[in-house]
């Protein structure tokens, strides 16, 4: 029970101490591995701390392994052959644009290049150059230019508009290049929230989308960015797009999560009050969430960033047990919200991982009743 106490004390203290969890979680007070009152993950089977690969929300070897041969021969050929294989409207392939784009992002800034120096992602630079027809270099390059856009510069700058409306001029490209393919036009909608698009230009663009990929998650998770208060819309327009997405969402999509993400990106910045998240918003968005998962089918590559989000609100409500069934689900891999909004997403998540242990053994859990 100690150990329960220890970690709830830490985790109010942050609420008290940090303005804005969510954009500081990297100086969240935690138990570190080694300390006598810290669970031992492998008794229930999860992945050390240490170990928790940050780059993505779930296991994707075929990525992984053209990854590691990209970066170790700085050759783009095996990234162009694996996204010629991905189905074109598919989430996979959205992640797998998202991912090289990022690779490519890193490695220029850890090296940014110079006079004896080849920059990083030159992989990237010459995808481009010899084979300019390609519809998967030409995606990555437009991701790409979006994330350093968000990445180097602040929005409302120079610097950031002049990347950002290159980044929409390389999105119509690969949309020329690829009529059916919804991608180009989901990586535009970080670029209309950059560039501050009108509302009627914003619908235009969606529309696009709606006509190639109705049912896009990942489409639907960026539009909602756009809507939020903090952006270009306010909470009422993003919870009325994130509940009609629900409502219209097939059976089996995991649109019916989405509301969850729309409270999750209006939650208070200081919260003290315990029942905020027993309250009828977030309960409604949370079963609504555990429904879309439980009716998802279980390969479906967007079921991971339902399910970290879950473990967050289900540790915060002290739903130790339900915590503990989505944790079993996605440990080993961090890359996703609400982890990432940190400086050190697996700190962040072993934090969440040790209360909901916590929690459950106080409760009467043990690993092997999580097990049985």
């Amino acid at each position: 029970m100690a150990i329960l106490w220890a970690l709830m004390a830490a985790l109010l203290l942050s609420f008290v101490l940090l303005p804005v969890l969510r954009r500081r979680r990297g100086m969240i007070e935690r138990v570190h591995p080694g300390h006598p009152d810290a669970a031992d993950p492998a008794d229930y089977g999860f992945v050390r701390e240490e170990d928790l690969d940050v780059r993505m929300p779930g296991p994707d070897q075929d990525l992984l392994d053209v990854l590691d041969v990209v970066q170790r021969t700085q050759d783009h050929r095996a990234a162009a052959q694996l996204l010629a294989g991905t189905e074109i409207d598919g989430e996979v392939r959205w992640q797998r644009v998202q991912a090289f784009a990022g690779a490519a992002a890193l490695e220029l800034k850890e090296r940014p290049g110079g006079i004896h120096e080849t920059p990083g992602g030159q992989w990237l630079r010459v995808w481009r150059a010899e084979q300019p027809k390609d519809t998967g270099g030409a995606a990555v390059h437009a991701e790409f230019l979006v994330q350093q856009a968000w990445r180097t510069s602040t929005p409302g700058t120079d610097d950031f508009r002049i990347i950002m409306e290159e980044a929409r001029d390389a999105c119509g490209q690969a949309a020329l290049l690829s009529p059916g393919d919804p991608v180009p036009y989901v990586i535009e909608l970080s670029v209309a929230r950059g560039l501050s698009y009108t509302q009627a230009e914003f619908e235009k663009l969606w529309l696009k989308i709606l006509d190639r990929a109705p049912a896009h998650m990942g489409a639907h998770l960026a539009a909602l960015h756009y809507w939020c208060e903090k952006w270009h819309g306010s909470r009422e327009l993003a919870h009325s797009f994130a509940e009609a997405a629900a409502a219209r969402a097939p059976r089996g999509s995991l649109l019916a999560a989405l509301p969850l993400f729309a409270v999750f990106e209006h939650l208070p910045e200081v919260n003290l009050v315990a029942s905020f998240y027993q309250s009828e918003v977030v309960t409604k968005a949370v079963h609504g969430a555990l429904h879309a998962v439980h009716a998802a089918r279980q390969d479906d590559p967007m079921l991971a960033h339902v399910r970290h989000l879950l473990v967050f609100f289900l540790v915060r409500s002290e739903r130790w047990s339900e915590a503990m069934d989505e944790l079993i689900r996605v440990d080993g891999h961090v890359g996703a919200l609400p982890w990432t909004l940190s400086a050190d997403p697996a700190a962040e998540f072993a934090l969440y991982r040790a209360l909901a242990v916590a929690g459950y053994e106080a409760n009467g859990g043990s690993p092997a009743t999580l097990r049985g």
